[in-house]
């Protein structure tokens, strides 16, 4: 398994007491396999993907990316991890802009410590994956809202993350658009065997995923068959 959670508490002080976000939450996600995971707003969908992220200490329970626990380590541990291991798609893109697309990829590799002559490689190489190559120089303003997303998934992926987090990458796109995406999304799971968690309140696209997870009151239920 790239990805485990396993009884994850998470707390919030609400006044005098605590609010609990998460309870008990239990969830497996195997290389190369995409996992949905739905529920209505507040039902705790952001507080597991900021957990999974290492973005958010659980209160109780343990995050394993890669086979190694995340627990215990230090803040420039967790960020070295995200750097190297998990790739996170937000669901606003938030490109520079005035970076072209391939610019919002290389800023990534460089950070990670790749030379320029490989960063460019490497950037090229994920747009033409997400069907983006004659798009390489232009910028956010030059693009459209699915083309902008586009790009932000392939940023995620230009350190080969292990995992995957994808957070409501439909929201501002229309049904054709939007599908488009979550194909892509499916299609890069399984080529580039992440571990993929995305987070929806849109169900209509979720034929193609390899498992649905329902968060209801801080609560994860999972078919029976995938228990």
């Amino acid at each position: 398994m790239s990805l485990v959670l396993t009884d994850i508490t998470l707390t919030y002080p609400d006044g005098d007491t605590r609010l609990t976000a998460l309870d008990q939450v239990s969830l497996q996600v195997p290389e190369g396999s995409l996992t949905a995971v739905v529920g209505p707003s507040g039902s705790g969908k952001s507080s597991l993907l900021a957990v999974a992220a290492t973005l958010i200490a659980p209160d109780s329970g343990t995050v394993t990316v890669d086979g190694a626990s995340t627990t215990g380590l230090t803040r420039r541990e967790l960020a070295e991890l995200r750097r190297h291991k998990i790739g996170i798609v937000f669901q606003q893109p938030n490109l520079l802009p005035s970076l072209t697309a391939a610019e919002q990829l290389q800023v990534m590799a460089r950070i990670a410590g790749r030379s320029a002559h490989a960063a460019r490689g490497r950037a090229m190489e994920l747009l033409d994956a997400v069907g983006l190559t004659d798009k390489a120089d232009r910028r956010p303003h030059q693009l459209s809202g699915g083309q902008r997303q586009r790009v932000n998934i392939a940023r995620a992926l230009m350190n080969d993350p292990t995992v995957l987090l994808v957070d409501e990458p439909t929201s501002a796109l229309d049904h054709e658009r939007g599908a488009a995406v979550i194909d892509l999304i499916t299609g890069l799971t399984h080529q580039r065997s992440t571990a993929t968690v995305l987070v929806t309140h849109d169900r209509t696209h979720l034929t193609a995923v390899d498992q649905v997870a329902e968060v209801h009151d801080g609560r994860l239920r999972l078919p029976a068959s995938s228990q």
